[in-house]
C-alpha cells in the first residue's frame, strides 16, 4: 500500500470522531428550569412532573424558583450557565424581561425552551404551551351557552404575561358578536398586576361597587377566581354569578362542587412537562426534533411551538377528566 499512514490516520480521525458523537449522544444533558414562581399548586406538579422526566430520559435538572422578581431569575440563568448546564427551560417572570435571558444563553450556545408563557422580541427556540386563545374561547363560550344573554365581566390575568392577551382574544372571539348583536353588555374589563387570589377579591370589590347586575365573571386563572368567589360571598351572591377560571386548583374544584364556581380548565400538565422534557434532552445533545410542531410570532420570529389541549372542567364531569388523569383525587375533591 502506497500510503499506509495516511490511511491509519483516516481510520483514526474517523475513530475520533464516531467516539465524539457517540459522546454527545450518551452525555448526561444538564437542564436549567427556571420558574417564576412555586405562588400556585399547579406548578409544584409541572416542575415534579418535568424533573421525572428528563431524568427517565437519563438526564439532570437544576430547579431555581424566581420568586417572581425578574432581575433574581436573570441571575439565576447567569448561574445555571456558568454551571455548564446543556440547555434552557423558562417560566418567565415578565415576558419581555425574559428575552435578555434568551439572549445570554445564545452567547454561550445553549438553547432555550419557553415552558408555558411565551418570551417576547428574541430568537427563542421552542415553545411549549396549551393555546391560550382557545382556552379563552372554551371560557367565554362555556358561560354563553349558559347565559347567552346579561352583564359580563372580565378580570383578566398578569399584564406582565403574554398569556392574559392570549385568554382575552379567545374570549372576545366569542362574546364580541354578542355584544355587537346586543345579547351581551361588558361591564368590567380590566387585567390584574399578578394571578393572584387577593387581586381577583379586590377586582370584583370594584366591579361590585360600579354595579349589582352581574351575571358572569371570566377570571384569568383559579385563583383571581377564588378572590371572585370571596367578594361575591361577602354580597351575598355566590350562587347568582357565573364563575369561569383557569388551572383546576383543588379548591377551585371544591368550590365548583359547592356551586360556587361554574367551571375551570384543565391544562394535561404531565403531557406539557414531559414535552418540554424530551425537547430539552434532544436540543441538550443536539439531536433533530421531530417537524410536527406549529408556529408562534412572539414579535420577533416565528417560534417553533408545541401546542396541547386544553379542557373544560365542570360540576358533571370532574370525575371524567382531573381524578380520571389523576391529577387529583376523588377524596380530595369530595371533601
Amino acid at each position: 500500500m502506497k500510503h499506509p499512514l495516511r490511511l491509519i490516520t483516516i481510520i483514526f480521525l474517523v475513530v475520533f470522531v464516531l467516539n465524539g458523537c457517540e459522546k454527545k449522544q450518551n452525555d448526561e444533558v444538564k437542564v436549567g428550569f427556571l420558574i417564576h414562581a412555586l405562588d400556585k399548586e399547579r406548578w409544584e406538579n409541572d416542575r415534579d412532573f418535568f424533573v421525572e422526566k428528563v431524568q427517565e430520559l437519563g438526564g439532570t435538572v437544576e430547579v431555581r424558583i424566581a420568586e417572581n422578581d425578574a432581575g433574581k431569575q436573570l441571575e439565576q440563568a447567569k448561574e445555571l450557565l456558568a454551571n455548564g448546564v446543556d440547555v434552557l427551560v423558562i417560566v418567565p417572570v415578565d415576558q419581555f424581561a425574559a428575552a435578555d435571558i434568551v439572549n445570554e444563553a445564545h452567547t454561550k450556545d445553549v438553547k432555550v425552551i419557553s415552558y408555558d408563557r411565551l418570551i417576547k422580541n428574541c430568537k427563542l427556540d421552542f415553545y411549549v404551551s396549551t393555546d391560550n386563545v382557545e382556552i379563552g374561547a372554551l371560557q367565554a363560550d362555556y358561560l354563553t351557552k349558559i347565559r347567552p344573554t346579561g352583564n359580563y365581566a372580565l378580570i383578566g390575568g398578569a399584564r406582565s404575561d403574554n398569556n392574559s392577551q392570549f385568554l382575552y382574544l379567545g374570549q372576545m372571539n366569542v362574546l364580541q358578536p354578542l355584544v355587537e348583536k346586543g345579547d351581551i353588555k361588558i361591564v368590567y374589563n380590566e387585567f390584574t398586576n399578578a394571578w393572584e387570589e387577593e387581586e381577583g377579591y379586590e377586582q370584583t370589590k370594584n366591579l361590585l361597587s360600579e354595579t349589582d347586575k352581574v351575571d358572569a365573571i371570566i377570571a384569568g386563572n383559579d385563583a383571581i377566581a377564588l378572590g371572585s368567589i370571596k367578594a361575591l360571598t361577602e354580597a351575598g351572591k355566590e350562587e347568582q354569578v357565573l364563575v369561569a377560571g383557569m388551572d383546576a386548583d383543588l379548591k377551585n374544584l371544591q368550590e365548583i362542587v359547592a356551586g360556587h364556581q361554574t367551571c375551570t380548565i384543565y391544562k394535561p400538565y404531565e403531557k406539557l412537562a414531559a414535552t418540554a422534557a424530551e425537547l430539552a434532552t434532544k436540543l441538550g445533545r443536539s439531536e433533530e426534533c421531530e417537524r410536527t410542531f406549529q408556529t408562534i410570532s412572539n414579535g420577533e420570529m416565528l417560534v417553533p411551538t408545541v401546542f396541547h389541549e386544553a379542557m373544560i372542567v365542570n360540576k358533571e364531569n370532574l370525575k371524567l377528566t382531573v381524578i380520571s388523569e389523576g391529577y387529583q383525587t376523588e377524596e380530595a375533591v369530595y371533601r
